[in-house]
């Protein structure tokens, strides 16, 4: 089951960057808007959160004045957008290591 913040991020980025090449941004207030018109700034914080973890994976950019943010020291204004694929590469290389299970104690 998909994440309904997500889902309605990658939608959103899906109409403004239709071939998906990293180009065109969006607000986190527009996706907070598609999700909730009528309270959305209770929804932009988990916005901005959900935002934070799929950059921290990857598969999203989250810049400042055209810039790529620290993802462990941003505040203020912020858009979304697909990110290039040297980013997703710096991203997963930014991962901690997957430590594979021992056997030999089972």
């Amino acid at each position: 089951m998909s994440d309904p913040i997500e889902s309605a991020i990658f939608e959103k980025l899906a109409k403004a960057d239709p071939k998906g090449v990293g180009g065109k941004s969006i607000e986190p207030s527009d996706v907070a808007k598609d999700l909730q018109p009528e309270q959305w700034q209770r929804m932009l914080p988990k916005v901005r959160h959900c935002a934070l973890a799929l950059m921290r994976e990857g598969r999203l950019t989250i810049t400042k004045k055209g810039k790529v943010i620290d993802p462990n020291a941003f505040k203020g204004v912020i858009r979304l957008r697909l990110p290039t694929a040297e980013e997703t590469a710096a991203a997963l290389a930014a991962l901690p290591p997957v430590v594979e299970d021992d056997d030999d104690f089972a």
